[in-house]
């Protein structure tokens, strides 16, 4: 979805325990995304607080968090599931992957980043804490029907938001259900 400067949007985690890997490029040059590393450099946490922004490759404020209606539990650590990823997993044959919906959804808008592997996603309600002794810990999401977060672009954007598909590691509390973006 392209959102202009200014705008907002939500996106709704309708059902509950649910992950969204959200993505924001930058419109007129989907070369310049939003980056994890540069903006956990920038708020000096793991992830942005209300009122803080996300920044690009290119350390430009591209969203801000205004809203956070739900556990505030969220991930900037771990990549987006891929085909790799679920060989690794065990898996034989195709599985959906957020690399792929990504993918997907980016074609029809004429969007060609340059995605031969997947930017570090925003994973929205992912709940993935560092245990005391440095490994992960792969929880299910603690998010509620209809819990939210309110984003603002900071520049006109290309926005892609997954319904993340895993079902191999319980990151997500039931099956993979939908997620919802409004464009406020």
């Amino acid at each position: 979805m392209r959102v202009d400067a200014g705008r907002r949007f939500r996106v709704v985690d309708v059902d509950g325990g649910q992950v969204a890997d959200t993505w924001a490029f930058v419109a007129e040059d989907p070369g310049e995304h939003h980056s994890a590393q540069h903006t956990r450099a920038v708020v000096d946490r793991l992830f942005p607080r209300p009122g803080e922004q996300f920044v690009t490759n290119r350390r430009r404020p591209i969203l801000t968090l205004e809203e956070d209606n739900s556990p505030r539990i969220h991930d900037m650590l771990i990549a987006a599931c891929d085909p790799a990823r679920y060989e690794g997993l065990g898996v034989e044959g195709w599985h959906a992957s957020c690399e792929e919906n990504l993918q997907r959804a980016l074609e029809p808008l004429g969007v060609e980043p340059i995605v031969r592997f997947a930017p570090q996603p925003i994973n929205l309600f992912m709940n993935t804490p560092a245990r005391p002794d440095g490994t992960i810990d792969w929880l299910p999401a603690e998010t509620a029907a209809g819990d939210h977060v309110v984003l603002r672009a900071e520049l006109d954007i290309v926005v892609a938001v997954s319904a993340c598909p895993q079902d191999i590691v319980e990151i997500n509390r039931r099956r993979p259900s939908p997620i919802e973006i409004e464009l406020l």
